[in-house]
């Protein structure tokens, strides 16, 4: 065929890899990402990473308000999409979808159907998996149960973080993108229907799901930990106020501590859980930078044993 017509939706970081590959390899027609936002302190109007790059790419971008927008389905209509790509992006309407000729198809990060929903790279760290990857896989009118086109393994270390495994899957999800088009171009797509027993969920994390229970063992609070790193974050108590867990690890010491209960010295932060005990490595108070436990401690004034509430 000739020069297929790609439409390229996304918004974070994550996705800007694949839009520069797929221009460079292929071209990229046209751009869809979120409206600028409000950030900072001066709220001053900030647009997301992909929109960023299509203006540094000098790609045609569009930033609709609603996806149903008659006006905005009628504008990728125009372009006459032989396929629609979308990477961390909002659900796509069948309005819109199904103008892509080819396909259109999302980059997921698990290996479908396992950790289907908003927040699968954290998900799979939270529930302490120790292999996870990316899934390409057309779209549907429900989310993320189309056919799988393809996909991509990788581990997870036992102590990566969920924004670790985020920047080590950029180029991955780079080059399954390139790879998947390049499939749809040459007819050569043998879609595998996903098997709905096997799926998991990964709903969106809120605040009150990063709240830490100590009654939990060492290891789970150690990947809930993991998994909210960088954000929302792992929380707890402490001082009456917020304190946010950044880093952890689980220790072998002979230390008795019950659920919750903290013994500061003058070099460590032991936390007593429901099985074992965990050593604070990296905290950020509320309001405040965050900070090494060793610089935390070095200007602690406060008393060196309790409970977290």
């Amino acid at each position: 065929m000739n020069t297929p017509s790609i439409i390229f939706m996304g918004t974070p970081d994550f996705a800007v890899p694949s839009l520069k590959l797929l221009h460079e390899e292929l071209g990229v027609k046209a751009v869809v990402s979120v409206p600028d936002k409000p950030a900072g302190r001066g709220r001053t109007l900030q647009s997301s990473p992909v929109s960023i790059c299509a203006k540094e790419l000098n790609i045609p971008l569009y930033t609709p308000a609603r996806l149903k927008d008659p006006d905005f389905v009628s504008q990728i209509a125009s372009l006459q999409p032989d396929i629609i790509i979308v990477i961390a992006f909002r659900i796509l309407p069948r309005e819109v979808y199904s103008l892509a000729k080819l396909g259109a198809f999302n980059i997921h990060g698990s290996l479908l159907p396992k950790y289907r929903g908003a927040a699968p790279i954290q998900w799979a760290i939270i529930n302490g998996e120790n292999h996870t990857g990316l899934t390409s896989f057309l779209l549907n009118d429900t989310v993320d149960t189309g056919n799988i086109i393809d996909q991509f393994s990788c581990d997870i270390p036992n102590d990566m973080t969920s924004g670790e495994l985020f920047d080590i899957l950029k180029i991955p999800a780079a080059n399954l993108s390139l790879s998947t088009c390049k499939a749809l171009i040459n007819h050569s797509v043998i879609p595998q229907v996903q098997n709905d027993s096997d799926a998991t969920p990964a709903p969106k994390l809120f605040r009150d799901d990063c709240r830490i229970n100590w009654t939990k063992t060492c290891s789970e609070i150690h990947n809930l930990v993991r998994g909210t790193n960088p954000k929302p974050g792992a929380w707890t108590i402490f001082n009456n106020a917020s304190l946010k867990i950044l880093k952890t690890q689980c220790i072998t010491k002979d230390i008795e501590l019950e659920s919750g209960q903290y013994l500061i010295t003058d070099n460590s932060f032991l936390v007593g859980t429901g099985k074992g005990v965990i050593t604070l490595l990296k905290i950020q108070e509320e309001g405040k930078p965050a900070l090494a436990i060793s610089d935390f401690l070095r200007g602690y004034r406060h008393a060196r044993e309790g409970h977290f509430s």
